[in-house]
């Protein structure tokens, strides 16, 4: 019998139900590419539902062999009205999972290592939910130690997890207020503020950015070791939140050796 975490996908309506027991609190993946990347990156998946089993693991297949064994054993195939009524606005590859979320204990304890070999992303106060997930993205790839999140905004909502593409099991992903925030030099993204190409960011830099609307708050400022300004063309009042991210990043991932990244 095929069983992942006890849920035996050869029995859907089982499978049914224990979604349903889980739903509210484990973090929805939406599609393919987010169960991919969280299967990749070590998270727990206990159940995962697809109305064209065939078709999703023909997909692994072809773009994720590393993780086919794995949806082999989890995927339980129901029919196409009992999974959209699961998940309204299912993803094209029609296949969603739920996973167990990340204990916040460990992401604090990464996130406040005392020697940190990549940055981490904050965010003052977003308000955008699918630029945070593209931020969280980014962060991700670039191998940054976490994102952290201040203000109202959750960044384990499900649109974020959706725009994130399931890379929130990849990075620490936290919400705290400014004063939580790790410890390590502040650089934080203003229009008024040094060139950031005449700067070396440090692994340990903690890189802050305003939000889409009011840009950094009081708080975050008098916190700030450094203001930092990226590169832009006069009377362009601004760039898009994660391309600011995804210019810092760079910019920090420059100054290492070329190599593939942990």
């Amino acid at each position: 019998m095929n069983r992942t975490d006890g849920v035996d996908r050869t029995d859907p309506e089982g499978a049914v139900r224990a979604w349903r027991g889980l739903a509210e609190t484990s973090v929805l993946l939406d599609g393919f590419h987010a169960i991919k990347h969280a299967l990749r990156f070590g998270a727990r998946v206990p159940v995962a539902l697809t109305s064209d089993r065939p078709a999703v693991l023909a997909l692994a297949d072809e773009l994720a062999p590393d993780v086919k064994d794995a949806l082999d054993g989890l995927l339980a195939q129901v029919p196409d009205d009992r999974l959209r009524a699961l998940v309204p606005r299912l993803h094209p590859t029609a296949v969603a999972a739920l996973a167990v979320r990340p204990s916040r204990a460990a992401n604090l304890e990464a996130l406040h290592r005392p020697s940190r070999s990549a940055p981490i992303v904050v965010l003052d106060d977003p308000r955008n939910l699918g630029n945070a997930g593209a931020v969280i993205r980014l962060a991700a790839g670039f191998g940054a130690t976490g994102v952290v999140t201040t203000g109202t905004l959750d960044p384990w909502h499900p649109t974020v997890v959706r725009g994130g593409a399931g890379l929130h099991f990849a990075t620490a992903v936290e919400r705290m207020d400014v004063a939580e925030l790790p410890p390590g030099p502040v650089f934080a993204l203003d229009a008024e503020g040094e060139d950031i190409r005449g700067l070396k960011l440090p692994d340990d830099a903690v890189l802050a950015f305003g939000s889409e609307r009011s840009g950094l708050s009081a708080a975050l400022r008098e916190r700030a070791d450094h203001l930092v300004s990226l590169p832009m063309r006069p009377q362009v009042s601004s760039y898009n939140l994660a391309t600011s991210v995804g210019m810092a990043l760079f910019h920090w991932s420059a100054g290492r050796p070329p190599g593939p990244e942990a």
